[in-house]
């Protein structure tokens, strides 16, 4: 059985029911979905999770308190991994902490 996995990206004006494809291999089936901000990435997540997802990797948008936020909507369901930018390069170099927390 392959592992459910989830890459989720934030970027402003996302739409987490159409902004999402599912790539399927032979030993993981990704779901990579974005979000618009933080609060959509919490019930995002907590949708995932219900959905059998196992594991969430958040992009380099995701500061500090967006990774702990979504740490905190899956509740130790899924493990979550954070992909690091000092400035995130789509988000005008700055972290998503300055304009989603």
């Amino acid at each position: 059985m392959a592992l459910k996995a989830a890459f989720m990206f934030v970027a402003p004006g996302a739409d987490p029911k159409v902004n999402r494809a599912v790539v399927p291999t032979p030993e993981v089936e990704l779901t990579v979905v974005g979000v618009p901000d933080y609060a959509a990435a919490e019930k995002t997540a907590a949708e995932l999770v219900a959905e059998g997802i196992g594991a969430i990797e958040l992009c380099g948008g995701f500061g500090h308190e967006g990774a702990a936020r979504v740490a905190r909507a899956v509740a130790g369901r899924a493990k979550v991994g954070v992909v690091r930018f000092d400035g995130h390069p789509g988000l005008d170099g700055r972290s998503g902490d300055e304009l989603f927390a």
